[in-house]
């Protein structure tokens, strides 16, 4: 019983080690996945920059023309300014 007692503070004084020894046997890989991580672009992260870009383009579009559609009520006679030939979003 005596000796339960003595290797119970051992084990618990080891338990610290071996975490702390884990943790820096990986440590390496962790750096190494966080770097992997930070230099590639995942397929939501692609999805979702693109889906900002299509956002600002036909945000654009639509600015430009509603600027078309006042030009042409303003001069009705001009075809020049009736026919929208301005910016597309997606080309």
């Amino acid at each position: 019983m005596r000796s339960l007692f003595l290797l119970l503070p051992v084990t618990l004084a080891t338990a610290g080690c071996v975490s702390t020894a884990t943790s820096i046997v990986k440590a390496p890989f962790q750096v190494a996945g966080k770097a992997v991580d930070w230099t590639t672009t995942s397929q939501s992260e692609a999805d979702r920059n693109y889906g900002r870009k299509m956002r600002k383009q036909e945000a654009k579009e639509g600015r430009e023309r509603k600027k078309a559609a006042a030009r042409c009520r303003s001069h009705p006679d001009d075809q020049d300014a009736c026919h929208y030939a301005g910016y597309r979003a997606g080309y």
